[in-house]
């Protein structure tokens, strides 16, 4: 398949709507949101769900108390589209209701550690004390996919499907390694980097969807399929999650909304067996599944939730 026909039949959201889109949010003047701001989070205390919403604020941003930034942070007005394209509008988006001299403390891409001082970032440890990191949602183009699976469980083939870049991830590398070439697994990297054996062309998300089982590992920190596959009728399956984002991954139920996996992957092949001996429990954890995404479907919401997220952030640090 051609580069330019997989990116039409790709599934995943389009970047040039995306940027498009962003580019002309940058003609709105900002202070058109900050006048707006106060009453746009005061009337979320009036929705019916809004005991739900401050769950999931206190949720991504676990501050308690105010913490003193260090002197080097930038303000606001110091936060230029720069190389990072997707990590600036999806902050920008909700960083214009505030004073641009606001100060903030702002850690882009893959983040897999928890900073000194509260930071605003897309990915966080689930373990230990995590309260420096608050979650947004960032890199939503590329993370925050949902399928409309016209295929049900029982259609599907008796497989396990990978595809991604596996070169310098351990997991993604030791997976491969145990179940390359097995009749039970369609398994490839589509990475530069890729060992010549295992080297081989994406696939689409429809694709994808023929298959029973999908594998969502961990890369550079969350797996990112792992959104449109539990939205759709194929099931999850991986090791128990070590980082989240957005996506809220530690409240993720083992076996409940995926199957877990040992870390090793050696009981894979038996997990698999299970459930498709098995198949009502595996569509149990699809409905499970679809009833945990839907939580994110509501767009207004979602924003809303960002909006307090910010907000309570600013609130707490100096």
């Amino acid at each position: 398949m051609s580069k330019l026909l997989y990116k039409l039949k790709s599934g995943k959201n389009s970047k040039f709507l995306y940027f498009t889109k962003n580019y002309l949010s940058l003609l709105i003047p900002s202070s058109l949101y900050r006048k707006k701001r106060v009453d746009t989070l005061r009337a979320c205390e009036s929705r019916s769900d809004w005991e739900y919403m401050k769950e999931r604020i206190a949720y991504y941003n676990k501050l308690s108390s105010v913490h003193e930034l260090p002197a080097d942070c930038p303000t606001l007005s110091e936060h230029k589209l720069g190389s990072k394209k997707v990590y600036f509008f999806d902050t920008y988006e909700f960083t214009r209701w505030f004073e641009s001299s606001l100060r903030w403390n702002f850690l882009p891409g893959d983040i897999t550690y928890i900073p000194d001082a509260p930071s605003i970032l897309k990915s966080r440890p689930i373990a230990g004390d995590n309260h420096n990191s608050v979650l947004m949602k960032l890199n939503k183009v590329r993370h925050y996919i949902f399928v409309e699976d016209e295929k049900s469980f029982s259609e599907k083939k008796n497989m396990a499907i990978f595809r991604g870049k596996v070169a310098g991830k351990e997991g993604r590398e030791l997976f491969m390694e145990r179940y390359f070439g097995h009749p039970m697994f369609d398994l490839g990297d589509i990475g530069k980097r890729a060992r010549a054996e295992w080297k081989t062309e994406k696939k689409t998300i429809k694709e994808h969807l023929d298959y029973k089982f999908i594998m969502a590992i961990e890369g550079n920190d969350v797996a990112s399929n792992l959104k449109w596959v539990m939205s759709s009728n194929s099931v999850a399956v991986m090791p128990r999650p070590t980082y989240e984002t957005w996506f809220m991954e530690g409240r993720l139920i083992s076996n409940y909304h995926y199957i877990e996996v040992k870390p090793d992957f050696s009981d894979v092949e038996e997990r698999l067996n299970y459930y498709i001996q098995h198949p009502e429990e595996a569509e149990e954890i699809i409905r499970n599944a679809h009833a945990y995404v839907d939580q994110f479907r509501d767009e207004e919401r979602e924003k809303l939730i960002s909006l307090h997220v910010l907000d309570k952030y600013f609130k707490y640090v100096k």
